[in-house]
């Protein structure tokens, strides 16, 4: 007899993501004249980058002929690829990654869900409270969790992100093995210091954890005092792995390109108490498990990192941080509290009701969809996140419903 793996069943009844499409999908059956704007999920609305058209075009181009053609690319990514990132991600920064410790993905969400593969079921998790609920749900299925009650898991390690700790959570008082960190921080907007991030550097360091640390947004970082990578961190590369992703910087989120950082000198270890190397485990996994992407993509990446990429990436992300700095105005002058919209795509705002009653509220009145806080864990009851993901002219008229449905 065939038996599922039960821990699925701990799991709440849908993905967050799925429930609000669910919920806007009916909206819409039952209202097929009301306008809809969107500034829920963290999906880009902006066209590709033109520099990463005409590479994409390009290399099409060279599949059609013989010569040209490309069949089963490097699982770890073309060089190519792995080298523009290196340079100008981690080493213009003054972060010593090199090229071969750059694995090309299809996504940061995919590589977070799936490098928890590489570590014991037994493991402690610290996960922060509210977060991108991935992190979690995957542990949930991995069996590393209780039963869920009272709004958590039990055998999680929550790391609170209120108000009063301005989103940055403490170090905990349990002792975790697996640490999730997230800057610029998705739902909350929140941004983390270089010396706040070298305090979690040196508490991984003292208690052998591992930090997997969660960039995805890091190209909204505009004060150059914050740290874009964990490795900007002094020891960072023996306790860290990072994600990052061309999702939000330049619109690949159907285009499907991301990449995880795992250092030569990262290390776990096993039953014995002997350091095992996760460079090579993780590639042993990726060598497995996945394919690569496409070469037409990757050439599509790499041309992010050229002059004219660079400068129309640097457009879209400017474009959608004025649509976060027009939010945070329009909540600031309707008395709210907020967090992020500053270096992030992302407001997080104090909602002075219950999560999903706001959501229903925003959607049935004034037909824009946000994200109720709730979603990302119980320190977000009571909070919804707005997305700058749209263009300027909805977010104006969002802004101006959302005004009149708060009237």
């Amino acid at each position: 007899m065939i038996k599922i793996n039960e821990h699925y069943l701990k799991l709440q009844a849908s993905y967050l993501f799925s429930n609000i499409a669910k919920k806007v999908g009916d909206f819409q059956k039952a209202n097929p004249d009301k306008d809809i704007i969107r500034l829920g999920i963290g999906d880009v609305t902006r066209a590709l980058p033109q520099a990463c058209t005409d590479a994409f075009h390009s290399a099409i181009d060279e599949m059609a002929t013989d010569s040209g053609f490309r069949g089963y690319g490097p699982e770890q990514g073309y060089e190519f690829l792995r080298e523009a990132i290196a340079k100008n991600d981690f080493q213009s920064r003054g972060a010593d990654i090199s090229a071969d410790e750059i694995f090309v993905s299809d996504g940061a969400k995919c590589d977070s869900g799936n490098i928890q593969e590489l570590f014991t079921t037994d493991a402690r998790i610290a996960i922060p409270d509210p977060v991108y609920p991935v992190y979690l749900d995957t542990n949930v299925m991995a069996g590393r969790t209780g039963d869920f009650a009272d709004g958590r898991y039990k055998g999680i390690i929550y790391l609170d992100s209120t108000k009063e700790n301005n989103y940055v959570p403490s170090l905990p008082a349990e002792k975790p093995d697996l640490i999730y960190l997230c800057f610029p921080n998705n739902p909350t907007g929140s941004t983390i210091t270089k010396a706040e991030l070298k305090t979690w550097v040196d508490y991984a360091k003292e208690n052998q954890a591992l930090i997997l640390f969660d960039a995805a947004y890091e190209a909204f970082i505009r004060d150059e005092s914050l740290p874009k990578s964990i490795y900007e961190v002094e020891g960072a590369k023996e306790v860290a792995i990072e994600f990052r992703s061309f999702s939000k910087n330049a619109g690949f989120t159907g285009t499907r390109c991301a990449y995880t950082v795992v250092p030569k000198e990262c290390a776990a270890f096993d039953a014995k108490g002997g350091k095992q190397l996760i460079h090579p485990l993780w590639n042993r996994r990726h060598c497995t498990k996945f394919n690569g992407v496409s070469y037409p993509v990757q050439r599509a990446a790499e041309a992010v990192y050229s002059e004219a990429g660079k400068a129309q990436a640097q457009e879209l992300v400017s474009g959608y941080l004025k649509n976060a700095d027009l939010i945070a105005s329009e909540i600031k002058n309707l008395g709210y509290g907020f967090a992020g919209g500053e270096n992030s795509p992302y407001i997080w705002i104090e909602g002075k009701r219950d999560s999903w009653e706001f959501f229903d509220m925003l959607l049935s009145k004034a037909g824009v969809v946000c994200t109720p806080g709730a979603g990302f864990g119980k320190c977000g009851e009571g909070y919804i996140r707005l997305s700058a993901f749209n263009s300027y002219e909805n977010v104006e008229e969002a802004m101006k419903r959302i005004k009149a449905a708060l009237a």
